[in-house]
């Protein structure tokens, strides 16, 4: 007779835990600990990737924080995802009525039919320039996580 042993975050474990993710001067992205603990399912998506590879292996009780290089969170910053895109490009995604001001994320119908996002960093007379790196990339972050309970 075998016992499933739920005493580690494995992968497709549900999670209820707390976490913040910090900036590296301390400002929060998400606190969950100032409330209600989260529940998540690992490999759904909830998480990013390289957050969710730190809770595997993480038992009930662990509370500590990680400090996360770019490379280890959400990468460094890529010079090739800043772009100009066309005011009539974005005429044809019917967003040129909207108004935009720099540093707003605008979202993107792509080919595949799915969508992305871009911070607007100025617009011209022709073009406009964004930028398509994740807003935390090339930042150093801090994780903290206490979890709570395993399923």
């Amino acid at each position: 007779m075998s016992i499933i042993d739920i005493s580690e975050v494995k992968p497709g474990s549900h999670v209820t835990l707390h976490y913040r993710l910090a900036l590296a001067d301390g400002a929060d992205i998400v606190n969950t600990f100032t409330d209600k603990p989260a529940t998540l399912l690992l490999g759904a998506g909830q998480l990013a990737p390289p957050l969710e590879e730190i809770l595997l292996g993480l038992k009930i009780g662990h509370h500590s924080t990680f400090r996360l290089l770019p490379e280890q969170a959400f990468g460094p910053r890529n010079p090739e995802l800043v772009q100009r895109v066309s005011l009539a490009t974005l005429r044809e995604n019917s967003m040129i009525s909207e108004d935009f001001s720099p540093g707003d994320l605008v979202e993107f119908n792509a080919p595949n039919g799915g969508r992305y996002a871009g911070v607007l960093q100025e617009v011209g007379e022709m073009s406009a320039i964004f930028d398509f790196n994740h807003p935390l990339a090339g930042q150093t972050l801090a994780f903290e996580v206490k979890i709570i309970g395993i399923l």
